[in-house]
């Protein structure tokens, strides 16, 4: 059952590991933005443990990972058991950049949200976040 949001979707958005590419993070983030969501962008360079724990502070719906070098089978899974580990399983785990689907179906079972390939329209993206919000958080 959806419910109607009582205040703006909260999203944190980062790029892990040494990956310096960020135009497509910030084109997403700029997106959410002008989808009505509030967006907190980490930047560059970020650990695991530091976005789990930007996400927590900041008590966020969603986070979205942005992967272009290749480590999403490690990140990945690293940000979900660290969430797990700190009891949030109603906040979505979600992400895109050059992620094969095979390797996206693994990360699926593991519990990561949809992983967007390269071309997704900006307005699917914003759809998936609201809905899977309005349906899994409390507010």
């Amino acid at each position: 059952m959806s419910k109607v949001l009582n205040r703006p979707v909260r999203v944190l958005v980062a790029k892990v590991g040494l990956d310096g590419h960020d135009r497509g993070a910030k084109v997403i983030a700029t997106s959410l933005r002008d989808a009505g969501m509030e967006v907190i962008y980490t930047g560059l360079r970020q650990t695991p443990e530091m976005v789990v724990n930007t996400a927590l502070q900041e008590d966020v719906d969603a986070i979205g990972i942005s992967i272009l070098s290749g480590a999403h089978m490690t990140v990945f899974p690293k940000i979900i058991a660290l969430m797990k580990a700190k009891d949030m399983d109603d906040v979505l785990l979600t992400g895109g950049g050059i992620i094969p689907e095979v390797d996206r179906k693994k990360l699926a079972d593991l519990g990561v949200g949809e992983l967007f390939p390269p071309g997704t329209t900006m307005a699917s993206i914003v759809k998936y976040i609201q809905d899977w919000v309005s349906v899994n958080r409390n507010f």
